[in-house]
């Protein structure tokens, strides 16, 4: 959980190796990469917070020799099967079969490959959903890859957010690897709630819009919203994320441990009904319907 943190707030890439400690006790290494500049300190410790370790890990910060890191990522990444007809494929690696549903990626520093088992879910999820015509919001679209999935699938639009101005550079460059105009696709750059909105050294708000427009409000109603990010987001946000929903749509919830399934199912037990559960490898994605009577919907 704590690697998925790394990426999510400034890490270019984590690895992990697990040893015996000298005490018997087990411990995880993790190996992460940040660009020169990057303020190491408040990312490891922003990463912990949100997911809610009781104290900062030890650490060690070293400066590593130049190489060439974009080459090394790219040969770490393979095409991954979902499903059966249905590929994820880095933009530099020829699709294993070309009549299949193949979403081209390219995450550069954005969370979302198609290999964690959180992505797999959600996809999978989205997969049984979309029978055409859905409006889909992706919330916290980080690569873009279930907002390009949604319209692949069928869905008559999708909107991806995000508090990371990376993630929408690189969701937007992925939507057009996959042939996705902004008529089907847009992404916008959201504040978070530890943030004020974006604004340029002459206090000029940022435009947040994918391409020009108003940035998405509240009264926007999807009908399949799907949140992919960590717990701690997920409890804090739980109004927020389900007010984009229209009555009656489904709501995904992922980016969670299986074990920290009942803090999800009590928070989101007064909006949503029929909640189902889908888990992989010790990951789980939580689905249910929104309720009728909600108020403000």
């Amino acid at each position: 959980m704590l690697s998925e943190a790394l990426l999510c707030f400034g890490a270019s890439s984590t690895s992990i190796e697990e040893e015996d400690n000298y005490d018997g006790k087990d411990e995880i290494c993790i190996d992460s990469i940040f660009p020169v500049g990057e303020d190491v300190n408040t990312c490891i410790s922003r990463a912990a917070d949100s997911t809610s370790l009781k104290e900062i890990p030890s650490y060690e910060v070293r400066m590593g020799e130049p190489f060439d890191w974009i080459k090394k990522n790219q040969e770490s990444f393979h095409p991954v099967e979902v499903t059966e007809g249905l590929w994820i494929v880095p933009e530099w690696r020829i699709p294993p079969d070309s009549e299949a549903t193949n979403i081209i990626l390219n995450p550069g520093l954005a969370f979302g490959t198609g290999e964690h088992p959180t992505t797999k879910l959600c996809l999978l999820l989205l997969h049984g959903l979309i029978k055409g015509r859905e409006l889909f919001l992706d919330y916290g679209t980080g690569s873009g890859i279930l907002a390009i999935a949604a319209v692949k699938f069928g869905a008559a639009s999708s909107v991806g957010i995000d508090i990371d101005p990376q993630a929408i550079t690189s969701a937007r460059q992925n939507a057009a690897l996959n042939n996705i105009g902004p008529e089907k696709m847009q992404f916008h750059l959201v504040a978070s709630q530890n943030r004020s909105p974006l604004i340029d050294p002459c206090g000029v708000v940022e435009d947040q819009s994918s391409s020009g427009g108003e940035a998405i409000s509240e009264t926007d109603k999807y009908d399949v919203v799907i949140a992919n990010i960590l717990l701690n987001p997920l409890l804090d946000l739980a109004d927020h994320i389900v007010s984009y929903a229209k009555p009656g749509a489904v709501i995904g919830l992922s980016g969670i441990l299986s074990e920290q399934l009942p803090f999800i199912i009590e928070r989101y037990s007064q909006f949503l009904e029929g909640i189902s559960i889908t888990e992989m490898e010790n990951w789980a994605c939580v689905h249910g319907t929104k309720k009728q009577n909600l108020a403000g919907s």
